[in-house]
């Protein structure tokens, strides 16, 4: 087997997670991917993977190697693609994720003009509110809110939002504007737990220093949809990301409340795992959603 073979088969074992999921992947059988990877690490004279009986891991040595397996592999797949004219044209299937009202609110119409742009291209989307695995799920791109772990995918951030607490012109007539966090206590409040899974609220303090708020919700919902119609309807105050109260805030249907005390704004990456040199298809669709979502004002 030849070493680009083996570097190709190697970085699929990190990529999902085992020799058997490779094996499926590659349609080879599990003994050639599990010698491929015994004559990368003979040659190079280091352990790239620790194996058990129920668990594959990357070592250091062997996160390092991967990374320049894939720009190799990268540089090598852009050329073979540059030689081919056809090839230079997005082309196949885009598939992405999204949280739900991003897809809808930014996501969607991107989606659209690329899609008029591209003739050759078609498009799948999940907008879910939760992390999707892009490798396990199949997918090219991940918008991804908040911060980011460590790990060997490529991000490209595009914006930011904040964490506001709203509610109705109507409530706030009725039962006062709170001025600070601890005044939510005598509130009625409503709890999204797409957005907020844990039954506290954190706030900016004196100094930067943070200010965790505990609630008691009178109503827990798992969709931010659900959430926004009950704060719309006068229930109570709810806490949501910027850009999902943004045109409700616009519309004077939602007042934006505590403003002083807003923790630091969570970033917008556009996430995927195909190195620097991503396929037509994949670029040219990171590069028109950075430029839309970067140019918006309620994303920055």
């Amino acid at each position: 087997m030849d070493r680009l073979q083996a570097m190709g088969i190697f970085v699929a074992v990190v990529d999902h997670g085992g020799f058997a999921s490779a094996a499926r992947q590659l349609a080879l059988s599990p003994p050639v991917v599990t010698r491929a990877v015994a004559d990368l690490e003979q040659h190079l004279g280091q352990r790239l993977l620790t194996r058990t009986t129920r668990v594959v891991r990357v070592t250091e040595a062997g996160e390092r190697y991967a990374a320049e397996c894939r720009r190799i592999l990268a540089d090598i797949a852009r050329a073979e693609a540059e030689a081919g004219a056809q090839n230079l044209q997005p082309r196949g299937t885009l598939s992405l994720t999204a949280p739900v009202l991003f897809g809808q609110y930014y996501v969607t119409p991107v989606l659209v003009d690329y899609l008029k742009r591209h003739p050759a291209v078609d498009a799948q989307c999940v907008f879910v509110d939760r992390i999707v695995n892009l490798v396990e799920e199949g997918l090219d791109v991940a918008v991804r809110i908040g911060e980011l772990p460590d790990s060997s995918l490529q991000a490209r951030r595009v914006g930011q939002v904040r964490r506001v607490v709203v509610a109705s012109p109507a409530y706030l007539q009725a039962h006062g504007e709170p001025a600070t966090p601890a005044e939510l206590d005598g509130h009625r409040l409503i709890a999204s737990t797409g957005a907020n899974p844990a039954p506290e609220w954190r706030f900016a303090g004196p100094r930067g220093k943070p200010v965790v708020q505990r609630i008691a919700a009178r109503l827990r919902t798992t969709t931010v949809g659900a959430a926004i119609t009950a704060a719309e309807a006068g229930l109570g105050l709810t806490r949501l990301l910027s850009y999902q109260a943004a045109p409700l805030l616009r519309d004077g249907r939602l007042v934006r409340v505590l403003q002083g005390f807003e923790p630091a704004p969570l970033p917008i990456h556009l996430v995927h795992h195909e190195g620097r040199h991503a396929t037509p298809k994949l670029r040219a669709f990171i590069e028109l959603a950075a430029e839309r979502f970067s140019a918006d004002p309620e994303l920055r």
